[in-house]
């Protein structure tokens, strides 16, 4: 990965403990800084994060389940489906 150029600031501040903690760790993971080790861990954890926020996993005996049930054309929306769905689009989703 190229070096991105550091222009923004990430202000934050910690117990005595943590931030001793996260010295040595980045010392002994042979970080040049605290800088480099703390953005190492953003760009290996932040990813996962999202994706586990963003990503539903089923089976396929719930996959199934679930188009039946979207294809079903004789059942209608609870009001609560229709009031999550109102506010999606309001949102812009």
């Amino acid at each position: 990965m190229a070096t991105a150029a550091r222009t923004e600031r990430l202000d934050m501040r910690v117990d005595s403990d943590t931030k001793q903690l996260a010295e040595r760790a980045s010392a002994a993971a042979g970080y040049a800084s605290l800088t480099d080790f703390v953005t190492h861990l953003i760009r290996e954890n932040a990813p996962e994060i999202l994706k586990q926020q963003t990503t539903i996993d089923l089976t396929n005996q719930q996959f199934d389940s679930f188009m039946a049930a979207c294809m079903d054309e004789t059942s209608e929306p609870s009001p609560r489906i229709l009031e999550a769905a109102k506010r999606l689009d309001e949102e812009g989703f």
